[in-house]
């Protein structure tokens, strides 16, 4: 590439979220804007795609507008546009890469394609630019349950992963049992700090693999609940339940993560993805590494939920490696997160 490259415009519209943001050299934000559409999904229960791409569409404008004013900059400024091209939904997905293209044509600027998942990888880096490595990345949501270990940048290996649901999956479908709202994974938070973590022995999946399972977990809870109908005419039962069934996710979820820890000697332990906001795992991790002599790097509020930071951080990274993405590649609502070179 003949041109320098530090200002990188991001853009992310995997799901129901519109981002937008600027960051520089791949660590320092300068701006990023958020639009969420849960008001629009919370009536439906969850996301529903055709109205998340129609929402992309009207906000994505705004939002690169906010991103730009919130700096006193403009388009001219940028040396490269990044987006997200997956996984997500494919018609959400298509809004951000679309709009993405076009600026870096107008500008005269390289456009990269960032993988999602690879991208809250590189998010680490905008908490701790100076991250020592090795590293073990817990990375949790709605779609998604990995353990990856970082040797180096762009070198990673996926170490175990859910073989059915996902955590933040299964904290939406018991949130539904118990009769909560969408979204249901901050509402079991809320509910589970009145109640108590030990009043039912739910299981722990898979013992002693790297590997992830959330099914039998969310279907001990229906069962329960089928079992015991009179938990949910009181608050308490319903806080007990709730209280019982993330003490057995957080329990997999750190069991796994101490295991690689250990495996790899890894120096820190690092939380992202939107799970990451559920404050009975972090306490826990940060306890762990305290326990263990080890740093916990938990991503704060505004990068758990999906963010165009973590995008832009991931394009400059990318560009410096692999160079621009042709115009011609599109989305892949199914990918995986790439295997290192």
């Amino acid at each position: 590439m003949s041109r320098s490259i530090k200002t990188v415009l991001g853009i992310e519209t995997s799901c129901d979220e519109t981002a937008a943001a600027l960051v520089d050299d791949g660590r320092v934000v300068r701006a990023s804007v958020i639009s969420s559409q849960i008001d629009l999904h919370a009536r439906y229960g969850g996301v529903v795609p055709e109205i998340a791409s129609r929402a992309h569409l009207e906000l994505i404008g705004p939002v690169l507008a906010e991103t730009f004013a919130a700096e006193g900059t403009s388009l001219t400024d940028v040396d490269a546009v990044a987006a997200c091209y997956g996984p997500g939904l494919a018609g959400a997905l298509l809004v951000g890469v679309t709009a993405a293209k076009a600026l870096a044509l107008v500008a005269g600027v390289p456009y990269v394609g960032v993988n999602h998942l690879e991208a809250h990888l590189y998010a680490a880096w905008l908490q701790n630019p100076d991250l020592e490595l090795p590293v073990i990345v817990l990375l949790v949501s709605g779609g998604h349950t990995l353990l990856v270990a970082v040797e180096g940048r762009g070198q990673y290996r996926v170490v175990g992963e859910t073989v059915d649901d996902a955590a933040g999956e299964a904290f939406d479908k018991v949130a539904r049992l118990l009769g909560f709202g969408y979204p249901g994974g901050p509402e079991v938070d809320r509910c589970a700090r009145e109640g108590a973590p030990d009043a039912i022995n739910f299981p722990r999946a898979m013992r002693g693999s790297p590997n992830f399972s959330f099914a039998g977990l969310k279907t001990a809870v229906a069962l329960h609940l089928r079992e015991h109908p009179e938990v949910m005419k009181s608050p308490t039962g319903v806080a007990d339940v709730a209280a019982s069934f993330q003490a057995a996710a957080v329990d997999q979820l750190t069991e796994k993560l101490t295991a690689a820890a250990d495996e790899l000697e890894a120096t820190t332990l690092v939380l992202g993805g939107g799970v990451a906001a559920n404050s009975a795992l972090r306490a826990r991790i940060e306890e762990l590494a305290t326990a263990s002599g080890r740093q916990a790097l938990l991503a704060p509020l505004e990068l758990c939920t999906d963010n165009a930071a973590m995008i832009a951080a991931a394009g400059w990274w990318r560009l410096l490696s692999d160079g621009p993405t042709s115009l011609a590649a599109g989305v892949d609502p199914a990918a995986r997160l790439p295997s290192p070179a």
